[in-house]
């Protein structure tokens, strides 16, 4: 059994998968708390069901791109058993974590795109940076920035992932929605020849900041 905050179909608003129609299982319970957190109806709100019962819903839309989401999905300890049943059934899954758990123990098979906590957060202390040796090729992070501080933080952080990753996927640098202004933050990748993809919440663009379950 896991405690699930909502399954919906939605467009991938984040990551290099931003864009594609996806199918999205928000687990309840969160660790953290990012003082620009968008979704706090998700730490303690939710209903529990069996996995068959969550494959089943996730099946009925037809979609073949799943994100397990969150809170912070890895809380529970069936999520990884969840990844792997919904692999074993061939669907593409992404699981977004904020940073601050192993992310070892999740099926190879699956994405992970690690959230990596910036200063603004709040929640800084909180990450478990041993995960950056833990990432694959294919595994991504992201860092939400809001400030200068932020920006100067994520570089620092990014160089090590490239040490010890060096042919990971571009890191994803996503501006604080009604924060900072995405212009400057473009300036400042661009002046320091950054390889990374600015990330700019699609959802949120298309249905609104305030839009739940899309």
């Amino acid at each position: 059994m896991l405690r699930v905050n909502e399954i919906f179909y939605s467009i991938q608003g984040e990551s290099s998968y931003a864009g594609r129609p996806c199918v999205f299982v928000r687990l309840t319970g969160c660790n953290l708390r990012c003082a620009y957190c968008d979704t706090p109806y998700a730490y303690d709100e939710g209903q529990y069901l069996n996995i068959d019962e969550i494959i089943e819903q996730v099946a009925s839309y037809r979609c073949r791109l799943v994100e397990i989401t969150g809170g912070e999905p890895l809380l529970q300890k069936e999520t990884p058993h969840l990844i792997q049943r919904l692999l074993d059934k061939n669907f593409e899954l992404l699981l977004e974590t904020n940073g601050s758990l192993d992310i070892s123990r999740t099926d190879g098979r699956c994405v992970k795109i690690v959230d990596i906590k910036c200063p603004s957060s709040g929640e800084e202390k909180k990450n478990d940076l041993e995960n950056l040796k833990r990432l694959s090729a294919k595994d991504e992070i992201k860092f939400v920035i809001g400030n200068r501080k932020d920006y100067l933080y994520a570089k620092r952080i990014m160089s090590r992932a490239k040490r010890d990753n060096p042919g990971m996927k571009p890191p994803l640098f996503s501006p604080i929605y009604g924060g900072i202004d995405p212009q400057v933050l473009a300036e400042w990748i661009l002046a320091d020849h950054l390889e990374v993809r600015i990330n700019m919440q699609l959802h949120k663009i298309i249905w609104g900041a305030d839009a739940k379950g899309v």
